[in-house]
């Protein structure tokens, strides 16, 4: 799932992914929509395998791994995979990997065009793909620093903020 658009770039429905089967699927993104900066992930064993770090060093891609039980640290894509499991891996026996494709192939083709996005402005995933100017979209939101302004200010170095710490009784 790309973060900026919230497309979801593939769906993959094989017998096991190994490294070596991820390191293809993502050759294939590349070739198809250019390469990112960055991919994060979590820590399974097909996402830290040699085939992955060979192809991170050999794409020039950065690698993030968030930390094992800390699904928190990329909430979109969990919030995505309950998604997924919830509308449809949960509701379907498949009996075959061909019928598993094609029913991935139709969840993906409708989440990304036909489900609008309150975070894109209520446009598809695809709509907002086809407007986003990463020059233009991805400007600072505030004028100093990428981060809103602190809630208290800091002292200054050789000042005391004695006057606003709380006196224990």
């Amino acid at each position: 799932v790309d973060d900026c658009t919230r497309e979801c770039l593939a769906l993959v429905a094989d017998t096991s992914l190994s490294g070596v089967r991820v390191a293809r699927e993502l050759d294939r993104l590349v070739a198809e929509r250019g390469k990112p900066k960055m991919v994060v992930s979590d820590s399974g064993s097909e996402l830290t395998s040699n085939a992955i770090l060979t192809w991170t060093d050999q794409s020039r891609v950065a690698w993030h791994n968030i930390a094992p039980g800390k699904p928190m640290k990329n909430a979109f894509i969990e919030s995505f995979n309950g998604r997924l499991r919830d509308e449809l891996l949960n509701e379907t026996l498949f009996t075959s990997l061909a019928q598993a494709r094609v029913a991935l192939r139709c969840w993906r083709t409708d989440y990304n065009d036909a489900r609008p996005h309150s975070q894109l402005g209520w446009k598809t995933p695809s709509e907002f793909a086809a407007t986003f100017n990463p020059r233009r979209d991805l400007a600072l939101r505030y004028a100093e620093s990428s981060a809103p302004a602190p809630a208290a200010t800091t002292a200054q170095m050789g000042t005391s903020n004695r006057p606003n710490e709380l006196r224990s009784g």
